[in-house]
């Protein structure tokens, strides 16, 4: 008889290996489990919001300080939209250039040149073009609150 246990291999057989079909699991069991689920992606989110504010509000201080520093008030930074105008006037680029910021993938390329002429502005150079492009937040506080100088408008100044 294949497939078939002769009773001495039956003490053998180890019972925790075996699933035990005759036991239900309770609608309590399943929602707790659910439950703590739901506990521990609710506090990664939190946690995911949490550092999103804190890097929001750095970057805002950040720009604050780059537009004072730059003589143009630094609640401008707050305002969408306009605080990208302002931009315009500290790197020197006229207002219209705005407009190209609405355009898809035209707005990539505005976003990389105004990088470059604040970084220019600043004096500094295109290592500092690259690292307010991929690490904004660190190198607009780093201009923000180092010892960088606003120069003038760089784009003006060609």
């Amino acid at each position: 008889m294949e497939g078939q246990f002769a009773p001495d291999q039956l003490e053998n057989i180890n019972p925790t290996v075996i699933p035990d079909f005759t036991t239900t699991r309770t609608a309590e069991d399943i929602l707790t489990t659910t439950d703590t689920a739901e506990g521990v992606l609710a506090g990664i989110g939190a946690g995911f919001v949490f550092v999103w504010l804190v890097l929001f509000v750095l970057t805002l201080a950040a720009m604050w300080k780059v537009f004072t520093k730059a003589g143009k008030p630094g609640w401008a930074a707050l305002i969408p939209i306009y605080n990208t105008y302002v931009l315009l006037q500290i790197v020197g680029r006229p207002w219209w250039w705005l407009l190209l910021m609405l355009v898809p993938f035209v707005n990539i390329v505005v976003a990389i040149i105004l990088n470059n002429d604040l970084a220019k502005s600043f004096g500094k150079g295109v290592g500092w073009t690259f690292g307010l492009i991929f690490l904004p937040i660190i190198f607009y506080s780093m201009l923000a609150f180092g010892s960088a100088k606003y120069k003038g408008p760089a784009a003006s100044q060609r």
